[in-house]
């Protein structure tokens, strides 16, 4: 009987569903778009002035809040999606690379 529906012809047009299995669109399993991941950390920014940093980084990402930090501050350890900390050493520029936390 399974020889039988083997030799049939189908009924079925092509590029249509089958009972079996779905038809896959060719980018299955990957990317689509842009495949570049947001960015997370900036350590170009080091030695700028927190101003210079905080543009730089509102052009990646407009909607993080900036917190600049001085230098022997202390600072909460929670970590925080919309948020880019600057660390400043005591001349009053950036001293670690910004990153999202």
């Amino acid at each position: 009987m399974a020889e039988k529906q083997q030799t049939e012809p189908s009924d079925k047009q092509p590029g249509e569903l089958t009972d079996s299995a779905p038809v896959l669109p060719r980018t299955y399993g990957t990317l689509l778009g842009p495949s570049t991941a947001p960015k997370v950390e900036w350590p170009e920014l080091v030695g700028l002035t927190p101003e210079e940093a905080e543009r730089k980084i509102k052009e990646d990402m407009p909607r993080v809040q900036i917190q600049v930090v001085q230098a022997n501050c202390f600072v909460t350890m929670d970590f925080n999606h919309g948020r880019v900390q600057l660390y400043l050493d005591p001349s009053g520029k950036v001293e670690r690379p910004p990153r999202i936390g």
